[in-house]
């Protein structure tokens, strides 16, 4: 085997430098979470006082929308663009619930002000939202403070995350995130 020149490549140092860029990925995404890992189980009340978890969604799909605020104007239009899309989401087996900080009754105000066709669960105490990587730092006008990451998970029926959008810009996301959702049931 010939001798190896400085600065040519082996295939050991290629699959190294993958796997130190995957790594890489994973910790820029929120919570470290990657596409192919178990979701972080969760039970939170919903919008209306009722409580949601991730096992009540065993063998479909679901959208985890993360949002700073209910009745925020990027807040408003995200979760009306998921309401507007929601049987498409359904003809793709995928639920769709949105979470943020804000209290239950906040919550049922958003949904009832808007028409909102989606569950929206409130996690006041942010442990499910930590868990996701959807708390932390935020900075406006150069004031720093923690808040909701607006971020999006796919989960498929297994409970598994198929895809991570870790800062989302409302425009045109849940024509995006759709467009997962309908690759996931695709034969």
């Amino acid at each position: 085997m010939p001798a190896k020149k400085p600065g040519q490549s082996t295939a050991n140092n290629a699959v190294q430098a993958t796997a130190k860029k995957s790594a890489s990925k994973a910790a820029a995404r929120p919570g470290g979470l990657a596409e192919g890992d178990k979701a972080p189980a969760f039970k939170l009340v919903r919008d209306d006082g009722s409580t949601i978890a991730l096992s009540d969604f065993k063998g479909r799909n679901l959208v985890l929308y993360f949002y700073p605020r209910a009745d925020t104007p990027g807040c408003t239009q995200e979760a009306m663009d998921f309401s507007r899309l929601r049987s498409a989401f359904d003809k793709a087996d995928t639920d769709i619930l949105g979470v943020s900080a804000d209290p239950v009754a906040a919550q049922a105000k958003f949904k009832a002000k808007h028409k909102l066709g989606v569950a929206l669960g409130s996690d006041e105490s942010t442990d499910m939202l930590s868990a996701y990587g959807a708390w932390g730092e935020k900075s406006l006008y150069g004031r720093k403070f923690l808040g909701v990451i607006r971020s999006t998970f796919l989960i498929d029926g297994k409970g598994r995350i198929a895809h991570v959008w870790p800062s989302v810009k409302v425009a045109g996301h849940a024509e995006e995130v759709l467009a997962a959702a309908r690759a996931l049931v695709a034969p």
